[in-house]
């Protein structure tokens, strides 16, 4: 398989920091999406290339392996200890017996056929093929804080394949979903690789959210601050009538039970929605209105 510059991919240069990775990314992602580009395989292909960099590039770990060892990443360090095995095997006039304790590879022998073999060199030598977890997948779900409200369903192609996922209500920005058995092919007949979910939601509604709890700001006019009256305020999936009590004060907070977000797999549990008040005062008064305050003002000052 020909080498695949990750960098390349991502229209960056190896100076790249995690942030330029990101941004790169993202700018990407958008623009070859499948979703937006639909029966475009040139984009699906572009797509599923970008998802490869970013896994690899966006990790410092992997991309670190990736820099040294280029596409044979993933079996770098298994790499190295084989290499350092067979040279202390040289070394020692080929008497140790042979690898020990490497994926369940021992017995004597040409190394180079193991190297070969295991790094695309050659189909020489008996040895056993050594088996590899397939590659791990990281994607990035960009959501609407009203898509995370209730569980739902959702459908999203990755490298090519389609994959049914139920998205949990109550879902948080920045959490990570492991989904097993959903990333690269193995090889020499090794497990598939997981799919880290990570999901970024975005707040658009009038509503601040911490944790579970929800926080929004309703206006009422003076007359009912200082007369109390009923007010319908909105809730997260709907309006609810509230009653304001006589004399009430500006940032009066009241509490609505259970009418906050979703807590993430507790079916049925939700947290708290806090209301405040803000008393709007009356603008552009008549010559009326203007006597009747200074009458009350009066009245206020016996």
């Amino acid at each position: 398989m020909a080498f695949i510059d990750y960098y390349k991919i991502l229209e960056i240069d190896k100076s790249a920091t995690e942030a330029d990775i990101k941004k790169a990314y993202r700018k990407l992602a958008r623009k070859y999406h499948p979703d937006l580009n639909p029966n475009d395989k040139d984009a699906e292909r572009k797509f599923k290339e970008l998802n490869e960099a970013n896994e690899v590039l966006s990790n410092p770990e992997n991309r670190k392996k990736y820099d040294q060892y280029g596409e044979n990443w993933e079996h770098g360090e298994e790499y190295e200890k084989a290499r350092k095995q067979q040279q202390q095997y040289q070394h020692s006039g080929g008497q140790q017996g042979g690898f020990e304790g490497f994926s369940g590879f021992s017995g004597g022998g040409d190394y180079s056929d193991f190297f070969e073999s295991m790094f695309g060199g050659g189909q020489r030598g008996s040895h056993r093929n050594v088996a590899f977890k397939g590659q791990d997948f990281k994607v990035e779900l960009h959501l609407d804080l009203k898509d995370v409200y209730t569980t739902h369903k959702r459908t999203l192609t990755i490298n090519g394949k389609n994959i049914r996922l139920t998205i949990p209500a109550g879902v948080e920005n920045g959490q990570v979903i492991k989904i097993a058995g959903q990333g690269g092919e193995g090889a020499n007949n090794g497990p598939k690789g997981d799919l880290y979910l990570t999901f970024n939601i975005a707040n658009n509604t009038n509503f601040k959210l911490d944790k579970h709890n929800l926080y929004a700001t309703v206006d009422i006019d003076l007359y009912t601050a200082v007369l109390g009256g009923e007010i319908t305020a909105s809730t997260f999936d709907g309006k609810v009538k509230l009653t304001v009590k006589p004399g009430t004060q500006n940032g009066t907070k009241v509490k609505l039970k259970g009418k906050g977000f979703p807590v993430y797999k507790k079916e049925g549990e939700f947290g708290d929605l806090y209301i405040s008040y803000n008393i709007v005062l009356p603008t552009n008064l008549s010559h009326k209105e203007i006597e009747l305050f200074s009458e009350l003002s009066k009245l206020r000052e016996k």
